[in-house]
């Protein structure tokens, strides 16, 4: 019978078989980040919400630098479906009650711990520039 020997190169397959099967700060995994965009007490219908993934500061207003983006429904509440992970929300949004050119915006830090988190977290926005 012939002894199994791992080979550098066996070693190496493995530990990159391990670092792809562990996801991290991305959309689609099973947990989930939920709440309303709110100026105020008021939510913000059809706010964008941009995610930055593994950020816990703010990155800035450039919307290039965000990964990707939901929008929220006609009563403000978003739904984000993520893995483990630091993630950083920003939103946007239109509220007519206050002055031009009407926009609100505002961000918060949000770290997954476990794999099936269901955090809720509302984001606070603005219209101070």
């Amino acid at each position: 019978m012939k002894k199994f020997v791992f080979k550098p190169f066996s070693l190496v397959l493995i530990a990159l078989a391990l670092m792809i099967s562990c996801k991290k700060n991305q959309i689609g995994g099973k947990a989930t980040i939920r709440g309303t965009v709110k100026h105020h007490d008021k939510p913000i219908e059809h706010a964008i919400v941009y995610v930055k993934f593994n950020a816990s500061e703010f990155p800035g207003e450039d919307l290039k630098l965000y990964d990707t983006y939901v929008e929220a429904d006609g009563s403000g509440n978003y739904n984000i479906s993520v893995y483990k992970g630091n993630y950083y929300l920003y939103a946007v949004g239109t509220d007519l009650d206050v002055p031009p050119p009407y926009e609100v915006k505002g961000g918060v830090p949000v770290t997954v711990k476990k794999r099936k988190d269901e955090l809720t977290v509302d984001i606070a926005i603005s219209g101070h520039n």
